[in-house]
């Protein structure tokens, strides 16, 4: 399903935050990406979505060249990957409610379709009863269960999630990572970076582990 071949990626101040990584994903994985700050996971994860593209190399998903895709073809590709990045990208003139339902609306669910999903979104993520709030009302680890709450609605076929429990705690992140298994258990690729080896001791996913750009063994 996702296929990184001989990808490097440099900025324009010169740094190369990824040199010649190449993995391969199958549909229905649960992989964490481990690695110090600043090993290119973001980086990576970023590629992997189609927000960035490879210096040179390609990253494929479902055989796509995403280096190849118009704007168009890849805005499509998203309609079935769930992001969760740390800058949020949420929408602060609209309630919660509504930025959770943005990405029914943009695939055309029926309106009853969309009220259900979205209310079962929220309530996964402790947030049900904050449907009617802004995000500027909301703390940190607040916002960011919006994030996922808005990734996850419209059950997606793959899950990108860059260190989503990093504002969160204990409790909360538990939740949350149970609830990326969940997704897992019935089929969606699951892809997350992060720090807390707690999880991935009680979860044994595939590790990948980067040090300084480099995908280690």
């Amino acid at each position: 399903m996702i296929e990184v071949r001989g990808v490097y990626k440099r900025y324009a101040n010169g740094f190369e935050a990824l040199k010649n990584v190449s993995l391969h994903i199958t549909q229905g994985e649960m992989v964490f990406l481990t690695g110090h700050s600043g090993a290119g996971k973001s980086t990576l994860l970023k590629l992997i979505a189609g927000i960035e593209l490879p210096t040179s190399g390609s990253v494929e998903i479902s055989k796509q060249n995403l280096s190849r895709l118009r704007a168009a073809g890849l805005a499509v590709l998203r309609r079935n990957i769930g992001l969760v990045f740390q800058d949020h990208k949420l929408l602060f003139d609209r309630t919660v409610f509504d930025n959770v339902i943005l990405p029914l609306y943009i695939n055309g669910y029926r309106p009853s379709d969309m009220v259900r999903r979205v209310r079962a979104a929220l309530d996964k993520v402790s947030l049900l009863d904050r449907e009617k709030a802004y995000p500027i009302a909301l703390s940190g680890g607040e916002q960011q269960r919006l994030c996922i709450a808005r990734a996850i609605v419209n059950r997606p076929t793959m899950l990108i999630a860059d260190e989503p429990t990093g504002n969160l705690d204990a409790d909360h992140g538990a939740a949350i990572f149970e609830l990326f298994h969940s997704f897992n258990q019935v089929g969606t690729t699951v892809l997350v970076s992060t720090h807390d080896h707690t999880h991935i001791e009680r979860l044994k996913p595939r590790i990948l582990h980067l040090d300084q750009g480099r995908l280690t063994p």
